[in-house]
């Protein structure tokens, strides 16, 4: 996916990244390599920091991590090549970040909305077991609304897409991938952290009864300690005219 999104969004391999929502880099670090400057932006002090961490773990002088929230972002007019948002854009206030990301590209930079499936979207057995177990602890720590009930109404309403439409954007369509993944249960648990709807600041004291609570859950439906996933990618592209 990264490397079709490089390849459609034209890039030239010495413009600036915007990663907005960053989260834990997950876009930001695979992307850099084509670019001479990345912005990582999140509204949450503890995954900036753990961008910040893994950018002077590898050298990455050119990452610039920023807590912000995305609709307040101080940046300047034409400033990006490209801007990414992945797995967030549907927390956003998706007009306003739509319409500010048009002012912030350079005309003919793209925006792509980036997403994965989660481990917790199937049928498997270990999967229905991961999503009861996540829907317990958000309600323990008081955090359901950190995934609101109906959040993807107004995409069904008004897709992405169209909303990029009618922010000024010239629409590019959207472009999917599948890759299978064999989860371990550490490799879950970090993942769990990285997302917006349980992340370390709200497990808090709890993480490690959380642990053991989803070591308990999904162990009876592991093969060989594994639990395989086939994880759909898409990102829906759009550029600025000019």
């Amino acid at each position: 996916m990264i490397g079709d999104l490089i390849r459609r969004a034209e890039v030239s391999g010495r413009g600036r990244l915007l990663d907005l929502a960053c989260g834990t880099g997950q876009l930001a670090f695979p992307l850099r390599q084509w670019f001479s400057e990345v912005w990582a932006v999140d509204s949450e002090p503890g995954m900036v920091e753990l961008v910040r961490a893994k950018a002077a773990a590898a050298g990455a002088g050119d990452v610039r991590p920023i807590v912000s929230d995305a609709g307040v972002l101080d940046a300047e007019p034409e400033y990006f090549e490209l801007a990414v948002v992945g797995n967030a854009f549907h927390r956003l206030d998706r007009d306003l970040v739509a319409s500010r990301i048009l002012g912030w590209l350079k005309p003919g930079g793209c925006a792509a909305l980036c997403w994965s499936s989660g481990p917790w979207e199937g049928e498997e057995d270990w999967q229905r077991a991961l999503a009861a177990t996540l829907g317990r602890w958000r309600a323990a720590l008081g955090a359901e609304d950190r995934v609101p009930a109906g959040w993807d109404r107004p995409r069904r309403r008004r897709p992405d897409l169209q909303l990029l439409a009618d922010a000024g954007f010239e629409v590019a369509g959207r472009h999917e991938f599948t890759a299978e993944h064999r989860w371990s249960l550490p490799g879950l648990a970090g993942y769990i952290r990285s997302t917006s709807s349980l992340p370390a600041s709200v497990l808090g004291d709890q993480a490690a009864a959380f642990d053991a609570g989803l070591a308990a859950s999904l162990g009876p439906h592991s093969r060989g300690g594994a639990f395989t996933q086939t994880v759909s990618f898409a990102y829906d592209l759009a550029r600025k005219p000019g």
